[in-house]
């Protein structure tokens, strides 16, 4: 029997800051999430981030959290719910971290009879810090625990029209309501480096905003910032936006590496003391 496993980043079980700090400490030292020497990581991660940062992150987590729980985990849930009704196989959901695992959700379709599992991580980019660390775990979970399953994989669909669609149209839902002149998609960040670890043609990628609209590169099957690009060109193509209306930008940058620009917060203070 075939099943689908879906899958996004996860959240903390509660804003308490103690399932905060235990949340963030699984994520964060992830080596593909940040990809420096173990010894460095834990120094980090567990010497300062996780007596810093819990508290911050909790309280911030409070001001968006819903009567249900993490809008992120309530969401996938809705989201898990409407795939199950229009198909006729199982649908499970898994988070990538906390408490609802990759394992319980590949447990639950092996429970179902399910043998062939196709898994789909919730990210229309491909990126190392999101569905590359998915497949790897999962791979890891299959060896170890499911040897008599099946696993495929879903590609990057950032790219794909009815993804563009629904997207484009979300966005010109609120575009009708607003006066507006300028777009910024913003996008999270991810450090320079994760884009040339991705580089399967070594060297291709000169992190200039320019290759990423040559066309036929190989490297654009694995490169975030292509398929960023990528999809505000194609949303702005959708909604008809003039040239220079709309622009990509990326947020949430951690540590002292440069991370892919230009950055969001710095666009906004520049954008408005031109008075844009």
């Amino acid at each position: 029997m075939k099943g689908v496993l879906l899958v996004n980043l996860g959240s903390p079980d509660s804003t308490d800051p103690k399932d905060v700090k235990k949340y963030l400490g699984e994520f964060l030292m992830d080596e593909r999430v940040i990809d420096v020497p173990r010894w460095a990581r834990i120094l980090l991660v567990r010497g300062i981030v996780l007596n810093t940062r819990p508290k911050k992150s909790a309280a911030a987590y409070a001001k968006i959290w819903w009567e249900e729980g993490s809008p992120l985990i309530v969401l996938s849930e809705r989201l898990q719910k409407k795939v199950q009704e229009k198909v006729n196989i199982p649908v499970a959901l898994a988070m990538r971290y906390g408490s609802m695992t990759l394992k319980k959700g590949l447990q639950e379709l092996v429970d179902k009879g399910c043998t062939e599992i196709k898994t789909i991580p919730l990210y229309p980019q491909f990126a190392m810090a999101t569905t590359e660390t998915i497949d790897v775990k999962v791979d890891e979970l299959v060896a170890a625990y499911f040897p008599e399953v099946t696993i495929t994989r879903t590609t990057a669909f950032y790219h794909k029209q009815d993804y563009i669609k629904v997207l484009a149209e979300s966005i010109g839902e609120q575009l009708k309501t607003l006066d507006y002149e300028h777009l910024l998609f913003s996008y999270h960040g991810v450090p320079e480096r994760h884009i040339r670890k991705s580089d399967i043609t070594s060297g291709a990628c000169k992190m200039d905003g320019k290759c990423c609209f040559k066309k036929g590169s190989k490297q654009h099957e694995f490169c975030y910032r292509h398929q960023c690009e990528i999809t505000t060109v194609n949303v702005a193509k959708y909604l008809k936006l003039e040239r220079g209306t709309y622009s990509t930008t990326f947020q949430s940058r951690l540590g002292f590496d440069p991370w892919l620009q230009p950055y969001t917060d710095r666009t906004i203070e520049r954008m408005g003391k031109e008075g844009s």
